[in-house]
């Protein structure tokens, strides 16, 4: 703590002056803050912003950050990644980020090259050849270590590259499947046998069975010219009585022609609406609107009557809604 008081303004406007904040300087002083504000120059006072920088600066100046800063660039320079070198020094990845230089970044696709090959130089070598030579194919190897066939390809020797289609591995048959023998397909397709079927036999499809078969021995389809077999001739329908109804052909008409519709009549006859039309001559049937008309007959509203709804204060809707009709309507009547 200061003891000459004439001394103490000096000392607080040198320090601050040097870049100290308010509280390191009343810290260093031993005084309190509204003392160090006092004794500052209001004009020499800095903002919120420029203090926050200047608390910045001064951190980093501190032998713990500059540490720190020394470990992070010698971790991230020696190849290992943001998220690493974060972990390691139990810090955020932003923490890491602001603690390099935009020259010591790396670019996304010199990050993405190191991390293939960090990921590569983890790869077992000897036991991906291996398994190479054994039979496994680079897309399998990638599966099962994780990693691009490419990946696994630099892995591997060119001497031992096989060529691509060299070694096709045969599909597993079935219990279905049969030996194919050109001789037993020739012979059974002269006997009859479809190519569908055969193929379905043999495992094979219907293309691989005609490629055994001499083309003229080949069946054409009925599409390639072959005649095609005589249609059958229309066989009489058995038992042509009619259905008894709970209602007679006249009921029927007469219930019809007095404005009943198909459906009812059907309804009341026990059947569907389409044998009630079947009963009715094609003259007497009615139209679609006809009919639409019939069975929903519209209310007999006038204008008139409209209007003094509407002058009781109702909406259209209200209106369509007492009179049986919809707002549409209604308003169209008015």
């Amino acid at each position: 703590m200061v003891q000459n008081v004439k001394v103490l303004p000096t000392l607080i406007r040198r320090r601050y002056r040097e870049g100290a904040s308010i509280a390191v300087v009343a810290r260093e002083l031993g005084v309190a803050k509204s003392t160090v504000q006092r004794h500052v120059p209001a004009g020499e006072r800095r903002d919120a912003a420029a203090a926050a920088r200047q608390r910045h600066r001064n951190r980093a100046q501190t032998p713990y950050e500059q540490a720190l800063r020394a470990q992070v660039v010698r971790l991230y320079g020696s190849g290992m990644p943001q998220q690493r070198v974060a972990a390691t020094l139990g810090i955020s990845v932003e923490a890491v980020v602001a603690r390099l230089e935009p020259s010591q970044r790396r670019s996304k696709q010199e990050a993405a090259r190191l991390a293939v090959e960090q990921q590569g130089d983890l790869l077992p070598q000897e036991e991906i050849v291996a398994r190479y030579v054994q039979g496994a194919t680079m897309a399998e190897l990638g599966r099962l270590y994780g990693v691009h066939p490419t990946t696994i390809r630099r892995r591997i020797p060119d001497d031992l590259i096989r060529p691509r289609g060299s070694a096709p591995q045969p599909r597993p048959r079935t219990r279905h499947q049969r030996t194919l023998v050109e001789e037993e397909v020739r012979r059974r397709y002269a006997a009859g046998e479809s190519a569908y079927a055969l193929a379905r036999e043999f495992g094979v499809s219907a293309h691989t069975i005609q490629a055994r078969i001499p083309r003229p021995e080949r069946r054409s389809s009925p599409t390639g010219g072959a005649p095609l077999p005589p249609p059958r001739p229309m066989q009489p329908r058995k038992g042509g009585a009619r259905m008894v109804l709970l209602l007679s052909d006249e009921e029927i008409l007469a219930r019809y022609r007095a404005g009943q519709s198909a459906t009812v009549i059907g309804r009341a006859a026990g059947v569907d609406c389409r044998t009630i039309l079947r009963r009715i001559p094609e003259d007497e049937r009615r139209t679609h609107l006809q009919a639409q008309r019939l069975n929903r007959p519209a209310p007999d509203v006038d204008a008139d009557t409209i209007r003094t709804l509407r002058a009781r204060g109702l909406t259209w809707e209200e209106i369509g809604a007492e009179v049986g009709l919809s707002a549409k309507t209604v308003r169209a009547r008015a």
